[in-house]
């Protein structure tokens, strides 16, 4: 195969990626046999006047392979032309026989990202495990946050974070990451398998949305049992046994003892009672920064408009994003967007009575027509004490003022950027209609939020508008509390075997553990760490 990197082509170019590929390498059309895309991404800027690319990685490969082999020879001085190994971008998580099963199956407590990949990843191996979610089955959740969010009630067993699939099943879906793991493309393809579009395989931003993603995971779900596995919902671990420094059990719902001398703990970065249970268990956790602020609204045509400007609309365009970042070097500290949704809604994302939380959603066509993104200012852990589990009493702290502020009944506070920036509060002229349910109040967001926070966000808001020519317009609206962009504390673990310092047979992962940032990456780390166990038991 013959790679392509950094291939660009005008966005509305009407001809094929084969005869593009052709072109390209100065071959006839009738000597590529095929082109598989590693990579798209869009290139919106207009760096003197050039018009939006798409960027591709492009994978081709030829019908004769002495042509390949001139080919090669005639762009070796060309960085962006090499060759590569056919890929097989439809194989999943490899599977085999485990050559040692205890005398109980390994259990994985939590099902996100990370304990559903491990679960998979181990079922594959023939070791059968045991899953225990709190939360229930993603229908019966689904069905509680909608009444939830229209103001039936709140449940602190069922909800946006707690539940099949984890806090990203009710989010925008994303896939991106930082982390560079061979395993990438198996997870993936697992995704594709389980029902997603399969141009997440390559796209540079791929997503799927939270309506697609509700099937994706209890169909991954099915394939786990399946496989030997058993999935147990409102089963919440409220104690382990550890004897010699070894794990023996763990405690279900506070009464159920279930023998095992394995598990993996992917518990997600809000089980905060779980945390508490660790901690007094003796497992070894610290403190880690994290980060806190609110949500900023504006219609998805505004921002789709400042990307790409006279040929915005177009149908061969996405949706537009953007990523804005903004650093106090006196202060030490940073002001960014982070998982910014477009075409989506901010939501109710509550895990605990008498406390408000928001966060971003959307459907795979992202088709609200409403933008919205977390602003959120950087907590250092002196911030809050450098105690092991002080960043969740103060992320609780402003949860419960944004409670009471907007009256105590799971309504949002909200501030148009207008009333904020100058001081003032109760305007209601929005830009465009808050879409947080149960509903909102206009406040005073300064009230809810530690003052460094909001003092980061009104020196960063004129600085996003010089970015964005008017980001901070008068009316965009800003809806607190976010502060579960991550866990406030690490569950630490040994680099090479992914276990516990303190008990053996014991596995902290994903993001609840503090080794991951979103989807992806928590599924790839459940995968490494049942594959670091197999390989010890091999």
């Amino acid at each position: 195969m013959i790679r392509l990197q950094n291939f660009n082509v005008t966005f509305d170019d009407k001809a094929s990626l084969e005869n593009l590929a052709a072109k390209r390498l100065e071959l006839p059309p009738q000597f590529i046999a095929g082109v598989v895309v590693v990579r798209k991404a869009v290139d919106a800027r207009r760096y003197k006047g050039a018009p939006i690319r798409f960027v591709y990685i492009l994978d081709v490969e030829l019908t004769d392979e002495k042509m390949e082999k001139k080919v090669l020879n005639r762009f070796k001085k060309d960085k962006s032309i090499y060759q590569v190994e056919k890929i097989d971008f439809s194989a999943g998580i490899a599977g085999g026989v485990s050559s040692k099963k205890g005398d109980n199956p390994p259990v994985v407590v939590g099902f996100g990202p990370a304990g559903m990949f491990a679960a998979l990843t181990l079922a594959r191996n023939g070791l059968c495990p045991l899953v225990l979610e709190r939360g229930r089955d993603v229908d019966s959740r689904h069905a509680d946050i909608n009444k939830f969010w229209c103001g039936n009630g709140f449940d602190p067993r069922s909800n946006v974070q707690f539940g099949e699939g984890g806090a990203g099943t009710f989010s925008d879906g994303k896939l991106t990451t930082r982390v560079n793991d061979p395993l990438m493309g198996q997870v993936l393809a697992e995704f594709v398998k389980a029902g997603a579009p399969e141009d997440i395989l390559y796209l540079h931003k791929p997503h799927i949305g939270t309506d697609l993603l509700r099937n994706i995971v209890k169909n991954i779900r099915m394939e786990i049992i399946r496989l030997g596995g058993k999935v147990r919902f409102e089963n919440k671990v409220t104690g382990i046994e550890v004897s010699g420094g070894k794990l023996q059990a763990v405690i279900v719902n506070g009464e159920e003892r279930i023998p095992t001398e394995t598990a993996f703990f992917g518990i997600g970065h809000s089980a905060r009672d779980t945390y508490l249970m660790l901690k007094n268990a003796g497992l070894i956790m610290e403190p880690k920064p994290f980060a806190i602020g609110v949500r900023i609204e504006h219609p998805q045509e505004f921002i789709d408009k400042a990307q790409y400007g006279d040929d915005v609309g177009n149908p061969l365009l996405p949706v537009a994003d953007y990523s804005l970042t903004y650093n106090d070097r006196q202060q030490n500290r940073g002001c960014y967007s982070f998982c910014m949704c477009p075409g989506g809604q901010v939501v109710a994302a509550a895990s605990e009575t008498g406390g408000v939380v928001c966060n971003g959603m959307s459907n795979y066509k992202r088709d609200s027509g409403v933008a919205n993104s977390a602003l959120l200012v950087t907590v250092r852990t002196e911030d809050f004490g450098n105690e092991v589990l002080g960043g969740i009493a103060f992320q609780r702290q402003w949860e419960q003022k944004a409670f009471e502020l907007a009256g105590g009944d799971y309504k949002a506070p909200v501030q148009t950027v207008g009333d904020f920036l100058k001081g003032r509060s109760g305007s209601t002229a929005f830009l465009t209609k808050p879409s947080y349910m149960p509903g909102v109040s206009a406040v005073d967001l300064h009230k809810c939020l530690p003052a460094f926070v909001t003092s980061m966000l009104s020196d960063a808001l004129p600085y996003f508008d010089r970015k964005i020519k008017g980001y901070a317009h008068e009316g965009a609206v800003m809806t607190g509390v976010e502060t579960r962009s991550s866990a406030p504390c690490r569950i630490v673990r040994n680099r090479e075997t992914y276990q516990s310092e303190a008990v053996a047979g014991f596995y902290p992962m994903g993001e609840g553990a503090g080794y991951a940032g979103g989807i992806m990456s928590a599924a790839l780390d459940g995968v490494n760490s049942a594959k670091a166990f197999l390989g010890e038991a091999e």
